[in-house]
């Protein structure tokens, strides 16, 4: 299982050897805790969840802490795994789960320069959106008096035949914040040190949003 959890930093540059310089995001991924394995006998699947970023534990629901071994009393409790306040949860299907204790450490060690991976996260909210801004309408004509039907999508249905609008029609509503996933991304830097992860081009979500990595589907 290849995957962490992170966090987007921002856009920087870097420059090879020969001058070219290449854009790339900068991620704060990891590190991350095994806080849950998942096996066919318990759950029917298998499956290694992680948790990132670290909160204060009163910040978490009691069934939170403990889910994370983090109640001094009760079945919840773990002892060992030495598991802080997470804020982030992610499962991550595996074939075997062997390889992975609860309470182990992941960094982006296990990511190497070269390496191609798929960064998943939700873009920015642009709100309520007309068709102009949401899907690239040219707009009404300009001319022959129309002064308030430039920025309108227009027809949108037959009265007569059809006499309805067809699901999935392009009309204005809501933009953005949605789920998506920039594939085959090249890991340009990686510093372990920092949990700091550059890779090239651009990756969806706001700066400080959380993004999950994972090794890529088609590379």
């Amino acid at each position: 299982m290849k995957g962490l959890l992170g966090r987007k930093l921002g856009m920087a540059q870097v420059f090879d050897e020969n001058g070219v310089v290449t854009p790339v995001t900068i991620i704060e991924a990891g590190p991350c805790y095994v806080t849950q394995l998942k096996t066919e006998d318990s759950d029917g699947y298998t499956a290694v969840q992680i948790g990132f970023s670290e909160v204060k534990e009163k910040r978490l629901s009691k069934g939170q802490q403990g889910h994370l071994g983090l109640l001094k009393k009760g079945k919840g409790h773990k002892k060992g795994h030495n598991i802080p306040a997470l804020r982030y949860l992610r499962e991550f299907r595996t074939k075997d789960v062997a390889e992975h204790t609860v309470g182990q450490t992941l960094t982006v060690e296990q990511f190497e320069i070269g390496e191609r991976i798929d960064v998943s996260g939700k873009t920015k909210g642009k709100g309520f959106a007309g068709v102009v801004k949401r899907y690239g309408f040219g707009g009404g004509i300009k001319t022959h008096g129309q002064s308030d039907r430039w920025r309108a999508p227009g027809s949108i249905g037959g009265t007569s035949g059809t006499a309805r609008v067809f699901k999935g029609k392009r009309m204005p509503g809501r933009m953005g914040n949605d789920s998506h996933t920039a594939q085959n991304l090249e890991v340009m830097r990686v510093d372990a040190e920092r949990n700091l992860l550059a890779v090239k081009g651009s990756i969806p979500g706001a700066k400080g949003s959380l993004v999950v990595i994972q090794k890529a589907a088609k590379g």
